[in-house]
């Protein structure tokens, strides 16, 4: 199950980033990929690309989660939307739909997929975390509230799921190249007059060693692998793909 809304706005088209990658890898591996986007244009392209079934949906409204596909054995959480600023400058009602997207959708279709996976015997959650799942950056209390929540929820469905074959990891990318990262670039590059290769190295890269963006499908290969025949025992965990930045 691929799960995106859009970074700028709850109606907005998704741009192509880790949802896709996931989306290509994990229909390459031969499943059959149920592609949730708000947009109906950006679920069906996906779709037909991969040979899968478009949903859309937004995440946001727990009425339209509760008709997404119940039978998965593998469920990817990717969903995910930013908004910068300070505490006291952050609207509540923008802090509230990150909760509902990253957080709520998450765990509602727990609720409506792990029956199927425990009748199994086997299922396979994949939570895209992030670096800021595990460390905190200033002006960006919503984001990391949100996957520092998606984090634990991600544990306790480990331990849960544990009984009945069913694992649950976080995967915890650092900067990737995504369009939302993309216009990030270019929106710092003009706020601090620098080209867009130093806001990269300078800015966004500052506490990671790797100096260079992750693409959408190196994270997608970590989810991929987390779905395979040897990581029966790798649950509960927080995988960090972060180029060192957590190692300081």
């Amino acid at each position: 199950m691929w799960e995106s809304v859009p970074a700028d706005a709850p109606k907005a088209r998704q741009t192509p980033g880790i949802g896709r990658a996931c989306a290509v890898a994990l229909a390459g591996a031969g499943a059959l990929v149920h592609v949730v986007d708000v947009d109906a244009r950006t679920a069906a392209e996906v779709a037909e690309s991969v040979g899968g079934q478009a949903h859309p949906a937004d995440l946001a409204d727990p009425a339209a989660v509760g008709r997404l596909p119940a039978e998965v054995d593998v469920l990817v959480n990717n969903a995910g939307l930013q908004h910068v600023a300070a505490i006291e400058d952050f609207p509540p009602e923008r802090f509230e739909l990150l909760q509902k997207v990253m957080v709520t959708a998450p765990f509602l279709l727990l609720r409506r997929t792990l029956p199927h996976m425990y009748r199994r015997g086997w299922g396979r959650v994949v939570n895209i975390s992030s670096v800021h799942g595990l460390r905190a950056s200033p002006f960006k209390s919503g984001y990391v509230t949100a996957k520092h929540a998606l984090e634990g929820l991600s544990k306790v469905t480990a331990l849960e799921g544990a009984p009945h074959g069913v694992t649950s990891n976080c995967v915890n990318p650092g900067y990737v190249r995504t369009p939302l990262v993309e216009r990030q670039i270019a929106a710092q590059a003009e706020a601090h007059g620098i080209p867009a290769p130093r806001v990269v190295e300078e800015v966004l890269l500052r506490g990671s060693a790797i100096k260079r963006l992750i693409e959408p499908e190196e994270v997608a290969a970590v989810a991929l692998w987390l779905c395979g025949p040897h990581t029966g025992h790798v649950t509960g965990a927080s995988l960090p793909m972060d180029g060192g930045w957590t190692a300081a």
